[in-house]
């Protein structure tokens, strides 16, 4: 299946950023959201001949993930860039669907000094010293440059103690993280925590600093959506950042712009707004 990218008019004057899983793409793949989905591609592809946006991809699945995914919707379109893998990886994509990885983001991650044995190192000190068990997320696999666990819920007295501590020992050991509520939509085991541990300096958020800079694209012509806890930093960092009507309680909890409709629905009733 061959897909088309995204109309460009060259130097982008809006910067437009979505999380891909429950947001982008519905996993349920039901009929009334592959409509709404397919309505949205369409119109994006309208206004983008009359105003020079750039569409991103912020997500936290793999590269192949996504294709795999984009192959089971029957999707069309491919952003003009997708930043894969929580932003470890930043990929370009021009008018022909050729991907190329974007080489200043690539210094940056080799720079960090992160690696697998530095986590691992990590997840032992944390069980052997104070008792908190990760488990690997072998469904996904472990990627260069992020490394992803469940944290379960045994005992809820026990869970800000627990969170908090993974957080404090990951600053003192220089590894960046992020921590969120599963989504079993998404495919998520229930009554755990995605806990990711990735390079410093990277993150949805970092990728949004990184990517108005190298388009020189005003704060307040950037616009995100997302669902999930570990989107709201990149909302946070936008001038526009809404949350969908289906984003998870957690999530609601720290951001509170959230869209009338769920999904592609939500985004498209937004972007009218503005387009």
């Amino acid at each position: 299946m061959t897909f088309k990218v995204y109309h460009s008019n060259g130097n982008p004057d809006y910067l437009m950023l979505f999380d891909f899983d429950e947001t982008y793409y519905p996993h349920e793949l039901k009929g009334w959201q592959l409509e709404d989905l397919y309505e949205l591609e369409e119109y994006l592809e309208r206004i983008l001949h009359k105003k020079n946006i750039r569409i991103g991809w912020v997500t936290g699945s793999s590269l192949a993930d996504i294709h795999n995914k984009m192959r089971a919707a029957r999707m069309n379109y491919l952003p003009h860039f997708i930043a894969s893998n929580l932003g470890t990886e930043l990929w370009e994509i021009n008018p022909k669907g050729e991907f190329y990885q974007n080489q200043e983001w690539r210094k940056r991650i080799k720079r960090s000094g992160f690696s697998h044995r530095v986590v691992e190192d990590f997840i032992n000190d944390l069980r052997l010293i104070y008792g908190i068990q990760l488990q690997k997320q072998t469904q996904f696999g472990q990627q260069s440059f992020k490394m992803n666990y469940y944290y379960f819920i045994e005992d809820s007295a026990r869970v800000k103690y627990d969170l908090d501590t993974i957080k404090q020992l990951a600053r003192n050991s220089g590894i960046n993280f992020n921590i969120n509520r599963c989504n079993s939509l998404a495919g998520d085991p229930i009554n755990a925590f995605d806990v990711d541990f990735i390079p410093q300096n990277t993150g949805k958020r970092a990728v949004v600093y990184f990517v108005m800079k190298q388009y020189r694209i005003s704060v307040e012509n950037t616009f995100a959506f997302g669902d999930s806890g570990n989107d709201v930093e990149m909302l946070k960092a936008v001038k526009h950042g809404y949350l969908l009507k289906n984003a998870t309680e957690e999530a609601k909890q720290l951001h509170d712009t959230i869209t009338a409709d769920p999904y592609a629905k939500g985004i498209q009733n937004v972007c009218r707004i503005y387009f």
